[in-house]
């Protein structure tokens, strides 16, 4: 399957509100793949997230990250002192001291630093390419059957990390990308005051190479235990 048929199957499988959102992250040294345009305004990447979903699509350079927190995420910056030392975070009232929020920084997953030039992100179905995860957003019912998905050949569990920032960035793109697997996130301080994410959404990375099977499994799914359980 191309990338148009990818997101197709999965808007029609999950019943998706939005588009499947592809994310790139281009290496020190590499040039984007896509065609897309680079971002006139600075961005942040759960905004560029939220946007893609609704059919945008960006080249988004270090530089015009808005975001340094989830920049230094994704590799493109170093991590401000006053993040690294929590703090930034502190003073934002989600945690109790500066050692509590430096201890989430401390424990987040995190590209090399400087190790990459920008992001790409836009409408699955519009990349070329292959990106590197695709993004979720959707009601916890629609990404529950991920779940299912991703266990189907297996079994086993699903384990997820999360924390009160960086769903996006963090949950949704470093995790997957680093670890080849599935992560999910109930959104975060940032991304529920900076985008239009609705407060019963929630949002899934998945690494690009494991669709394929979760696809496969979903068709399987779909034809009977989704079916009885949406019949209400």
């Amino acid at each position: 399957m191309d990338n148009t048929e990818i997101s197709q199957k999965l808007k029609e499988i999950l019943g998706l509100r939005y588009e499947p959102v592809g994310v790139k992250i281009i290496k020190k040294g590499d040039k984007p793949t896509e065609s897309f345009q680079e971002t006139e305004s600075n961005i942040r990447h759960c905004q560029s997230i939220m946007k893609a979903r609704e059919g945008e699509s960006f080249v988004i350079p270090a530089e015009k990250h808005a975001c340094v927190v989830g920049a230094s995420s994704l590799g493109l910056v170093p991590v401000p002192q006053k993040v690294k030392d929590g703090e930034f975070h502190a003073n934002l009232g989600m945690f109790d001291c500066c050692d509590a929020s430096a201890n989430m920084i401390c424990q987040r997953s995190e590209l090399e630093e400087e190790s990459t030039t920008a992001t790409i992100v836009g409408p699955l179905k519009e990349f070329k390419t292959k990106p590197d995860v695709v993004v979720l957003v959707d009601l916890p019912e629609t990404l529950y059957w991920l779940i299912p998905a991703a266990t189907f050949f297996e079994g086993g569990r699903q384990a997820f990390s999360t924390a009160a920032f960086q769903a996006t960035c963090v949950d949704s793109t470093t995790i997957p990308l680093l670890t080849g697997k599935m992560n999910m996130s109930l959104g975060c301080f940032g991304c529920r005051r900076s985008t239009d994410i609705k407060n019963e959404e929630m949002i899934a990375g998945i690494p690009y190479d494991n669709l394929g099977k979760m696809i496969e499994a979903l068709k399987k799914i779909h034809e009977g235990p989704m079916q009885k359980a949406r019949q209400k």
